[in-house]
């Protein structure tokens, strides 16, 4: 049998495969979790980095990786809107025609490039890389093009070139320099008063990485023992709270770990010690959260009360939700109960609580360094959708409350439209109410409002945007 002629090789460099970054390829995966399933990055990344390191070992895929996997989500998450911005400017078509995959890949580029210290050219290497692994050689030639051009200029380059003048039309200016959408910046700007110099503070500290923050709950864990731990220094308001610096894990905390101790926003913290420190006219032995989950608060809540003999009920609609909070209270020595309860059609009788809380749904505009994506998700309508039901959920906690006793109306989100319109809508079918001057509640901390209700900031106080109204009723 003859031998056939070989064919001759085309000119050219010889094919290489695509070489796999887990890093990159983890947070690709993520932003993908977040764009078509609409998930949380805080609750995708861990089960996908646990994954990375037991395929790779420790030793391959370090904390290091971690970390770099973790700023590469967050920061494209946060940053999603200037990136946009920027990535329209450097494509032929408009950003709705091009694949949501590439442009998570081309995100993830821009991010390397304009929010991180490393190399332009490792950036544009690295990304290429991915999109070849991801989405094949083709549509990593439209990426390798698009990210030299990105690469042409540093951020504040780009922003002088993609974002409107200030004195033109300073809301978009600072929703495409500050990456939030434009109605969310408006909405802000009210609940601030006015004042250039505010609201661009509030915007960056949206795009800071938040410090974890711990809780001692009270009779079960102190705040000395969980300062003894790695990076940890006291919280700056709550007396129970304590930071962890960067690289802080609360899961290696045996505290948290057995459950004595649990991650709280010191902003949440101080709602629960408004609440349970507000002056009460008669008995204190029964409380409600009327909005339990996740259990954060009602297991704060659970710990103040026992110190006082009080008796907490935990009610919570959604059942899995009050899972959750069983699992917060778990261990929990006083008395308490956790139920699935509607808190506008109540399980209990008129008039049964000394002290009600209720931290009702909302649009989460108050924590939009935990979760960067809300503000992407969420839609002016979406307030008309939480208005009927945060209402309803403050009416149901002042028909729960004795006379004398303390409502806490709470919600992370300082939106005027969730916060005091609501409080001011229900007062006034409810004549036998009065507010209480919150401010007092919350001693040293400054800047909180005007009152009698307070309004939390992450630039000023480094917490969540949490509202606080406490009503006492009287007839």
């Amino acid at each position: 049998m003859s031998e056939q002629p070989r064919r001759p090789r085309k000119p050219g460099k010889p094919y290489r495969r695509p070489q796999k970054d887990p890093v990159r390829i983890l947070a690709f995966e993520a932003l993908r979790a977040v764009d078509e399933r609409d998930a949380y990055a805080n609750l995708v990344l861990p089960p996908l980095l646990r994954k990375a390191r037991e395929q790779a070992g420790p030793e391959t895929f370090d904390a290091r990786d971690a970390a770099l996997a973790t700023e590469l989500v967050y920061g494209t998450l946060r940053r999603q809107g200037t990136y946009d911005a920027i990535i329209a400017d450097c494509v032929d078509r408009p950003l709705r025609e091009v694949d949501p995959p590439v442009l998570d890949v081309l995100s993830l580029g821009a991010h390397q490039l304009l929010g991180t210290r490393i190399p332009s050219h490792a950036a544009v290497s690295a990304s290429v890389e991915l999109a070849r692994v991801v989405l094949g050689d083709g549509r990593a030639k439209f990426v390798n093009a698009v990210l030299r051009k990105v690469a042409r200029d540093d951020l504040d380059g780009w922003l002088e070139r993609v974002a409107p003048p200030y004195d033109e039309d300073p809301e978009d200016h600072l929703a495409v320099v500050h990456s939030h959408p434009r109605w969310v910046v408006s909405a802000l700007w009210d609940s601030l008063g006015g004042g250039r110099a505010g609201i661009e503070e509030l915007l960056a500290a949206d795009n800071e990485r938040p410090e974890v923050t711990l809780v001692a709950r009270p009779g079960r864990s102190t705040r000395e023992e969980l300062l003894g731990e790695e990076a940890a220094v006291p919280g700056r308001w709550s007396p129970y709270a304590v930071r962890l610096s960067e690289g802080g894990e609360p899961g290696a905390v045996e505290a948290v770990r057995e459950n004595r101790a649990g991650v709280q926003d010191e902003g949440s913290q101080l709602v629960a010690l408004a609440l349970a420190n507000a002056p009460l006219d008669g008995p204190d032995r029964r409380w409600l959260d009327g909005c339990a989950g996740p259990g954060g608060k009602a297991a704060l809540l659970a710990a103040l009360a026992a110190g006082r003999g009080a008796f907490l009920l935990a009610s919570e609609k959604q059942p899995h939700r009050a899972g959750l909070v069983a699992r917060a209270l778990d261990g929990s020595p006083g008395p308490y109960q956790v139920i699935a309860a509607d808190g506008t059609r109540p399980a209990w009788r008129p008039g049964s609580f000394d002290r009600v809380l209720v931290d009702v749904p909302c649009t989460g505009l108050g924590a939009l360094r935990r979760r960067p994506e809300a503000r992407w998700r969420r839609r002016p309508e979406d307030l008309e959708g939480f208005a009927p039901l945060q209402r309803g959920l403050l009416r149901g906690a002042l028909e729960a409350v004795r006379i004398g006793g303390v409502v806490a109306y709470a919600t992370c989100s300082p939106h005027l439209a969730e916060t005091r319109a609501v409080v001011a809508d229900v007062l006034k079918q409810h004549p036998g109410t009065e507010l209480l001057d919150a401010r007092p509640l919350l001693p040293g901390v400054p800047d909180v409002g005007e009152g009698p209700d307070v309004q939390l900031w992450p630039h000023l106080h480094g917490t969540d945007a949490m509202y606080l109204a406490l009503v006492r009723r009287t007839a």
